[in-house]
């Protein structure tokens, strides 16, 4: 396979963990970053080392205000950091803008689009308080005449329904869209799809996955944020309020154990579109722990069906407990990337989701 070049919009954890991750895959050359503050391009590659080194520990942990931001977030007032969400300083200046290799920007976004021919494909690393957010810079893509591979490692099953809408545009402008690409959903819906092919009928998908973050707090913070808008007493406009003293206090009130049932993740339409199941027969639900790296729980996917010859059982998927969230979202991610392209290369345009580069039911 030729080399992929690629760029990462977002450089909270899990976009600067994609970085980390990419120099452990072969073929892949990381020649772009940005966040809400500005953007390093490379057209020969990024040094991944000194980008972050120099940006460690100067994410922003989420929202403060109204307006969406490159990153998902809300525009930080003011140019200080506060205990509250603001960036963290660090070096000398905010968010990738620490770094040697990148400069301010008034839209960073566009930047990348701007130098999209000699990028193949982009990660969108976004966090998705607004349901739309992740469609609307898709969007911007095809506007800029962007033609390569986009994909994205959003959680909400409401929103493959807005890529559904784009599908065809997409498909004209040459774009091939992964959506769903991370752990669940992603790499799980994957192990989903392919556990289905030992039946004809699936009765039951059930996904449930443990995350242990204490390391990985700091530079997880969005993600906890959309968990904590799967609480039953939250959603994401709820959720995209909260302030980060807000959150420590929900962490301490579960005693950094946060539970959640029934959630709405996209692997059940993913599932759907892919002819493996009716999305109403796939349940997503999880334990995170703020407070340990060790796993609360076995992250661990079961399908239950009938057989050719009439049996009925259940074929079970386990991720290994020393696996970390990075690993199982950036390592997929960026294996579907990988994938992504080469149907790009071959002329497969459209949006395809994770379940249907699997073999299909």
């Amino acid at each position: 396979m030729d080399d992929i070049t690629f760029a990462v919009l977002g450089t909270g954890g899990i976009g600067r963990r994609a970085l980390e991750v990419s120099q452990h895959k072969d073929a892949l050359t990381p020649v772009a970053a940005c966040d809400r503050h500005g953007v390093a391009i490379d057209s020969a590659g990024l040094d991944v080392d000194e980008l972050l080194e120099a940006t460690e520990g100067n994410i922003d942990s989420g929202p403060q205000g109204e307006d969406v931001a490159t990153d998902g977030g809300a525009v930080a007032e003011g140019d200080g950091a506060t205990a509250s969400g603001g960036v963290k300083q660090h070096g000398e200046g905010e968010g990738v803008v620490a770094s040697a290799q990148a400069h301010p920007s008034e839209d960073p976004i566009q930047e990348i689009i701007d130098h999209g021919e000699a990028i193949d494909a982009v990660l969108l690393a976004l966090p998705n308080y607004e349901h739309d957010f992740i469609p609307r810079t898709a969007d911007r893509f095809v506007e800029g005449g962007y033609s390569g591979v986009l994909i994205d490692v959003l959680k909400r099953s409401r929103v493959i329904g807005m890529l559904d809408e784009r599908s065809e545009t997409l498909e004209q402008a040459g774009i091939t869209f992964v959506c769903g690409a991370g752990a669940t959903p992603g790499l799980l819906t994957g192990a989903a799809a392919l556990a289905a092919q030992s039946f004809v009928e699936i009765t039951d998908v059930d996904i449930w996955w443990g995350v242990g973050l204490e390391s990985g707090y700091e530079d997880n913070r969005g993600t906890v944020r959309e968990d904590i808008a799967h609480l039953p007493e939250y959603d994401l406009e709820t959720a995209r309020s909260l302030s980060e003293d807000d959150i420590e206090a929900i962490v301490d009130d579960h005693d950094g154990v946060l539970e959640f049932e029934d959630m709405e993740h996209a692997d059940d339409v993913l599932l759907e579109r892919a002819g493996v199941c009716d999305a109403a027969d796939v349940t997503v639900g999880g334990v995170l722990d703020v407070r340990n790296d060790e796993k609360p729980t076995t992250t661990t996917v079961r399908v239950t069906g009938r057989t050719f010859d009439g049996e009925t059982a259940t074929n079970t998927f386990q991720l290994g407990d020393a696996t970390s969230m990075a690993a199982n979202v950036n390592g997929p991610a960026l294996g579907y990337l990988k994938a992504g392209v080469r149907r790009n290369r071959a002329g497969e345009y459209g949006v395809v989701g994770p379940a249907e580069l699997m073999p299909g039911f």
